[in-house]
């Protein structure tokens, strides 16, 4: 089944709905390439708005793409603290770097030179291109994937189906404003084509969608089956030198590379933790320790997989010299000045500190 509704028609009707409905956020209307592009990188698999006031305190603090080039990542890492994914914001620092080092300052508006830098992949680009210079290129999210499947009709997300749709889109996006084309199907994906309960009485583009006609639009696409996610178990211990405690600077290349943490290490569920614990500081800190007492438990989720941590605080009995590039020993109310996961500010509330 194709959609019916004539392309010149398709792109009216979303272009006037978009103007009149359209939420107002901070990134909207800004034609500055860098701030497009930003939002875009913190919008990635993030609701808007939790995003919101992550943007308006990184552009408060780094208004330009040559302020972030020249920023330490841990800074940034800071300022993104609790966003989560932050892989992005480690390739969107390398990407400034090399705009600035490659390109004069200057955001390319080129295909060919955007999508080579580190981070930006295919909507990205597209997503950029399109509303900052006004290029014609489609984009594709989960939003207008559901907008478009229902339009369609198309129940599998199969590759096919996506090339179709991917040509669809192609077809009508207009040489005018492809910006706010393809904001207006992602803004419809968002408030009005939603995943369950659609406002279709609302929708500019309702008379077109197969989905609708069906009487089962939620049934478009087809969800799929959640994997089981799995569990895994850690120990982890707040090591006291005195007042303070030893955190260390994770590997920028494992996940959440850059960011401190409290010690930690993974065990099997079998295992006896605090022998554990004690044996695996020994091991990698060359430690010894003496656990004082269990402060507690804690669960997090990530998207693919979950913890469970169990939290120790412990004394450290030889003494070393901590304060280097890798790990150091801090005071509590020193935790502010550095970028920690959400999983260590769970840790940290055993203790009693809250962010």
């Amino acid at each position: 089944m194709k959609c019916k509704i004539e392309s010149n028609l398709f792109h009216e009707y979303m272009l006037d709905w978009y103007q009149i409905n359209k939420r107002k956020l901070p990134f909207r209307g800004a034609k500055d390439p860098y701030k497009i592009w930003l939002s875009e990188v913190m919008l990635q698999q993030t609701k808007v708005s939790t995003v919101i006031p992550f943007y308006k305190r990184w552009i408060s603090r780094y208004p330009n793409i040559s302020s972030v080039a020249n920023s330490n990542l841990e800074d940034l890492l800071k300022i993104w603290e609790g966003l989560g994914y932050y892989s992005r914001c480690r390739n969107f620092h390398k990407a400034s770097k090399v705009i600035c080092n490659e390109y004069n300052g200057s955001i390319p508006d080129d295909w060919t030179s955007f999508i080579s830098l580190p981070g930006v992949g295919e909507y990205t680009a597209s997503a950029v291109l399109s509303i900052a210079f006004g290029k014609k290129y489609a984009v594709l999210d989960g939003n207008v994937k559901r907008v478009m499947f229902r339009q369609l009709g198309f129940k599998k997300s199969s590759i096919y189906n996506m090339n179709r749709v991917k040509n669809k889109l192609k077809k009508l996006i207009p040489n005018f404003e492809p910006g706010d084309f393809n904001q207006s199907l992602m803004e419809l994906g968002a408030t009005i084509c939603s995943p369950r309960n659609p406002k279709c009485e609302n929708c500019p583009i309702s008379s077109s969608c197969l989905g609708l006609k069906s009487g089962k639009p939620e049934a478009y696409p087809i969800k799929n089956k959640k994997p089981v996610v799995p569990e895994y178990h850690f120990i982890s211990g707040l090591l006291w030198d005195g007042e303070k405690f030893l955190i260390r600077k994770r590997e920028k290349d494992l996940m959440l590379g850059g960011l401190w943490e409290v010690p930690n290490f993974k065990i099997n569920i079998e295992d006896k933790p605090r022998l554990c614990l004690m044996k695996k500081v020994k091991k990698e800190l060359s430690l010894d320790i003496r656990i004082k007492k269990k402060l507690g438990v804690i669960k997090h989720k990530y998207s693919h997989f979950s913890v469970v941590v169990s939290v120790y605080s412990c004394n450290i009995l030889n003494k070393q010299i901590f304060n280097n590039k890798k790990q150091k020993l801090i005071l509590p109310f020193e935790i502010v000045l550095y970028p920690f996961s959400n999983v260590n500010h769970k840790v940290f509330s055993l203790m009693g500190y809250h962010n």
